[in-house]
């Protein structure tokens, strides 16, 4: 071989060598990100969110270790269109799935996981799905995850004790008698964090808490059996015992301990996303995962659930269901030590559309045009960041029903035909008095935009 030959070979060697090393370090610098979704759990319902009566240790520590946000919203006011949005970072002008029901994503409806694992990430959700049965185009590994485990509808994901749950769209028998659920999503999301594998990983986890039914294992239950006043409960079978498991779900309805179920649930759960952020850390990768705690809606009041009495709400207008802000504005944590300062409350206005562009920007990977939302990565980082001049939402179980978001603006229209009520969020954050009729230039603009916020549905028709 000569030397010029030599050379160029050294150099070609040289080259690829550098360019794997460069690999290696992006590959590195990628963070593993976890996603954790609790079910109905409204802006007070957490005690860093100021709820009283009972605390929330695990969450608190990791609102300490990273940014708390308090201008946060749901993709919508229930369930399926709220996580359809996070999942396709499209509004409920947009998205495919605008309520509930049993509708699945569609084969052309690009989600997250699919941007993530073809940028060379592992993906998982573990829980409740909710967009796609078996055999639909909505099916878990049909919409980017590799693996998946829990729910598949939400009708079946109203039971915390089942006799069976979906791993990979096929059954899987469990036992009704002793396994609680979001015990076995905390298991398996564990044993997907140790898996042994090289790429980063995405994992979504949504916990049915605490959604109806309000149960929970005995020893969860005991330490707050007699702390709270119970009201006489009703609907509820006779055999129905307090919250333990048993062979027929009690669903909606009411049961004998609604209050100290509902506190053990989510205290139990806070337990659980404790240990799985120690596990984090035990494994090394505390800096090298972003994690973010959201919920899909405000409070319920379904099977004895009472948010008045938890002041679930956190002050704010509505419940579930409603598109005033105890209905929409839920809590949101983030967390990835390193990269986000520490202990700081950030009142940056996003939603769940924008999760989608700001975890594939801090993935490395590219965000799809046609997106609603917008990459938060520089708020996530505390620092200044573009904001949304609109955020929209719609509703259709009760009629036809609107919201905009305009800076502090915040309009509800609660029928087609109904004028804008208005608010100035930053003087009445409980929207108690409606201005629509002194600020008509505001209106105006929010109804411009309203002309071409969203576009037709054949599911959900304006009526």
């Amino acid at each position: 071989m000569g030397r010029s030959a030599r050379f160029f070979r050294s150099a070609a060697i040289a080259l690829a060598c550098a360019m794997a090393s460069a690999s290696g370090r992006a590959q590195a610098t990628r963070p593993n990100i976890l996603v954790i979704q609790a079910d109905d759990l409204g802006y007070g319902d957490i005690s860093a969110y100021g709820q009283s009566r009972f605390q929330t240790p695990g969450l608190d520590r990791l609102a300490r270790e990273g940014i708390r946000f308090t201008n946060y919203y749901a993709g919508s006011t229930v369930c399926a269109p709220s996580r359809a949005a996070l999942m396709t970072g499209l509004h409920t002008g947009h998205t495919w799935i605008r309520g509930n029901g049993e509708i699945p994503l569609r084969e052309e409806d690009l989600t997250v996981a699919m941007v993530l694992r073809d940028a060379g990430y592992r993906t998982a959700v573990i829980g409740k799905w909710g967009l796609g049965r078996p055999g639909t185009p909505g099916q878990p590994d049909r919409k980017g995850f590799e693996y998946a485990f829990g729910f598949l509808d939400h009708r079946h994901a109203h039971r915390q004790f089942t006799d069976h749950l979906y791993r990979n769209a096929e059954p899987v028998a469990v036992d009704v008698n002793q396994d609680y659920v979001n015990d076995l999503f905390t298991r398996e999301a564990a044993s997907f964090v140790e898996a042994t594998d090289s790429r980063p990983f995405f994992l979504y986890l949504n916990y049915t808490v605490p959604h109806a039914e309000l149960r929970v294992p005995q020893d969860s239950l005991e330490p707050f059996k007699d702390g709270f006043p119970e009201t006489p409960f009703v609907n509820a079978t006779a055999d129905a015992r307090l919250t333990g498991p048993d062979d027929a779900s009690l669903g909606y309805r009411s049961q004998p301990a609604p209050h100290a179920a509902f506190a053990a649930m989510i205290t139990r759960m806070d337990r659980d996303i404790g240990r799985l952020v120690d596990l984090l850390r035990t494994r090394g990768l505390e800096r090298r995962t972003l994690v973010l705690f959201i919920s899909d809606n405000g409070p319920h009041q379904e099977g004895g659930g009472d948010p008045v009495f938890f002041k679930s709400s956190g002050g704010l207008r509505g419940i579930k269901r409603d598109l005033y802000e105890g209905g929409i504005r839920v809590p949101m944590i983030a967390r990835w030590t390193g990269a986000i300062p520490a202990g700081r409350v950030s009142h940056h206005v996003w939603a769940h559309w924008d999760i989608f562009p700001t975890v594939a920007d801090v993935a490395g990977a590219a965000i799809p045009h046609g997106l609603d939302g917008i990459s938060m990565a520089r708020a996530l980082r505390g620092r200044p960041q573009p904001a949304h001049p609109f955020l929209y939402w719609e509703f259709h179980e009760r009629g036809f029903q609107q919201a905009v978001r305009m800076g502090p603006w915040k309009a509800v229209r609660l029928a087609k035909d109904r004028p804008l009520e208005l608010y100035n969020l930053d003087a009445d954050p409980r929207e108690q008095t409606d201005v629509a009729p002194k600020q008509p230039a505001v209106v105006t603009s929010i109804e411009r935009y309203l002309a071409s916020a969203r576009t037709d549905s054949p599911n959900w028709p304006v009526k």
